[in-house]
């Protein structure tokens, strides 16, 4: 069962269709950790030009979907709460196999630094159990 569905994941986060990329929150130590869940489906735009009869899910947004499910963890502390996490870097970002259309993508990201507004994240995309995607991601909270 989900933790937070995606109106509940709305409050946290300022993003909206089509640029929300996490659909639920599955696990959430505030200001820890998150673990969110999408459900990448055919009729998502990015996947009439990328690429055509191939269709893949683009890495910037798996990256996306991480930096998201990283904001839900930390944008959830009382502190935090209507402010906006912004990229402000991405570190050692390696992709290891295809998202496609019917995958669920299961994204993992850990606070492991915070600093004033400035955090690092450490982020995992999985797709079955394997890594698909992993980066470090540091945002800027404004």
């Amino acid at each position: 069962m989900s933790i937070l569905n995606t109106s509940q994941i709305m409050e946290i986060l300022p993003h909206r269709h089509p640029f929300l990329l996490i659909d639920t929150v599955e696990e959430l130590e505030v200001g820890v950790r998150a673990v969110a869940k999408k459900n990448v489906t055919f009729s998502e735009g990015h996947f009439t030009g990328h690429f055509p009869g191939n269709p893949v899910m683009p890495g910037v947004l798996i990256i996306e979907a991480l930096a998201q499910t990283g904001a839900v963890a930390i944008l959830s502390k009382e502190e935090w709460k209507g402010k906006t996490a912004y990229f402000a870097g991405i570190n050692s970002a390696k992709f290891k196999q295809k998202v496609l259309p019917g995958d669920t993508l299961m994204l993992e990201t850990e606070i492991i630094k915070v600093k004033g507004p400035i955090g690092v994240g450490k982020a995992t995309a999985y797709v079955d159990g394997k890594v698909v995607c992993m980066a470090e991601l540091t945002f800027a909270i404004g």
